[in-house]
């Protein structure tokens, strides 16, 4: 199974990383990983997120765990579980003025070992998008 995770240490209060992990309409605003993201993102919502990774190409997801300020979890794929991505979002208070911030996208189903191989790496994508985070947020706390 092929995933990509980052982490970073972010000094703000929880509710201000969490305010811009849910604002869908600022995201282009504060990440540079992202062109816009189509809908509301809370609980049992749909978005569709598009990346400037792959211009004008819309990934529909569907925001399956909500749990603020804590935690998120964005899943999207095939019909019947062919093949499913599942990107969580962690934030865990380290001290009252810090929390690491954690993003983690696997990659699973039945078709999972053949798409994942035309999946180029995300790694700088998902290390920008915390670096975005942190720089926002902290200019935001």
């Amino acid at each position: 199974m092929r995933s990509f995770a980052t982490s970073i240490t972010i000094r703000a209060r929880p509710e201000t990383i969490w305010a811009l992990l849910t604002d869908a309409a600022g995201y282009p605003r504060w990440n540079s990983t992202v062109e816009k993201i189509d809908g509301r993102i809370g609980a049992g919502e749909r978005v569709t997120v598009y990346a400037k990774a792959t211009p004008g190409r819309g990934f529909p997801l569907r925001v399956t765990t909500f749990a603020p300020p804590q935690r998120m979890v964005w899943t999207g794929g095939m019909p019947f579980g062919l093949f499913t991505g599942t990107r969580s979002y962690t934030l865990t208070p380290t001290s009252e003025d810090a929390v690491e911030f954690a993003m983690r996208e696997e990659f699973s189903g039945l078709l999972a070992p053949l798409i994942a191989r035309s999946i180029p790496d995300l790694q700088p994508t998902f290390d920008a998008f915390a670096a975005n985070l942190k720089r926002h947020a902290e200019r935001a706390a």
